[in-house]
């Protein structure tokens, strides 16, 4: 599978607030919070040109609610293996991959999510910005089989600087993959 990774693009920004205003007026009083998340939304950072968005919504609804809202959105379900979240997949009139859209559960611990955490380390970071690139400029060499290979590729470096942010908040480490808590041995 080729993986295609761009340099940063200003756009990717307005692009965010352009769906942002189109999920904050489909979900309506369910919203609590819409955020730009993943690589385009880290100033200098490369990316697949695919904008990744959190919304948190109460109350959350079975999946089927969110399928018949977002289908006339040109959103389609995806699959994804983490828990406490579905995730939708949006395509342009070019069948193009655009956005991906994570709904998730309202709660107070929302903003200490570690997707959140990671963005907002990285931008503090540009020297962690410029090595998270080359290793995603060496990965994309290699030919996975999905996509999914490539991002679990990126899972030490994630899972370290996850690590590095909440030490830093004093929050317990936690796996970037399953959310569960890592004992430390000491």
């Amino acid at each position: 599978m080729n993986i295609a990774i761009e340099e940063y693009c200003e756009n990717w920004k307005k692009e965010f607030e352009n769906e942002r205003e189109i999920l904050f007026d489909t979900f309506r009083n369910d919203s609590k919070a819409i955020e730009h998340i993943g690589s385009t939304s880290i100033p200098g950072q490369s990316a697949k040109p695919v904008i990744d968005i959190f919304i948190a919504v109460s109350p959350f609804r079975k999946v089927s609610f969110y399928d018949r809202m977002l289908h006339v959105k040109n959103y389609r379900q995806a699959a994804t293996d983490i828990p406490g979240r579905y995730l939708f997949s949006k395509y342009n009139n070019e069948n193009i991959w655009t956005h991906n859209l994570h709904i998730l559960s309202w709660d107070n611990e929302f903003y200490l999510r570690n997707e959140i955490l990671f963005r907002d380390y990285l931008r503090k970071k540009p020297e962690l910005v410029n090595k998270y690139n080359d290793l995603k400029k060496q990965l994309v060499l290699k030919n996975y089989d999905s996509l999914e290979e490539y991002t679990k590729a990126k899972t030490q470096f994630i899972q370290e600087v996850v690590d590095l942010t909440r030490i830093e908040r004093g929050l317990p480490r936690q796996n970037v993959w399953t959310m569960e808590y890592i004992k430390d041995d000491k």
